[in-house]
């Protein structure tokens, strides 16, 4: 067994990597989900070119679903636009003003979709 700087056990054999934090399996770490509030159900399309050297991107906010199933959602978002993105704390970027595009994608999800911003 190898223990870290803090004398956590970083590896077992019965149950593979650790959690240094939770001390959990990799597998069931209670500390790597995130968890944001709720919100109030309302998914937020805005166009943002702060910090950004004038290039749009599109911000999705407020999706109640968790990193794996957001991260998923961007992937197909991306997709759908034919532009990259990331996720970053919960928001999801997309290049460009996507606004029009994904405002019916996200409807069909189910979801209340709003504009937000100019």
């Amino acid at each position: 067994m190898s223990k870290n700087r803090t004398g956590g056990l970083v590896f077992s054999t019965e149950q593979g990597r650790m959690c240094p934090g939770c001390r959990e399996p990799v597998s069931e770490c209670r500390c790597a989900a995130v968890a944001r509030s709720a919100g109030d159900g309302v998914v937020r399309l805005r166009r943002e070119t702060k910090g950004r050297k004038g290039r749009g991107v599109t911000l999705i906010t407020g999706v109640p679903l968790d990193d794996k199933e957001l991260a998923a959602l961007a992937k197909t978002l991306k997709a759908r636009c034919g532009t990259g993105g990331t996720v970053r704390d919960g928001v999801i970027e997309i290049q460009g003003d996507q606004r029009d595009l994904l405002m019916p994608l996200l409807q069909a999800k189910g979801w209340t979709v709003k504009r937000a911003g100019g």
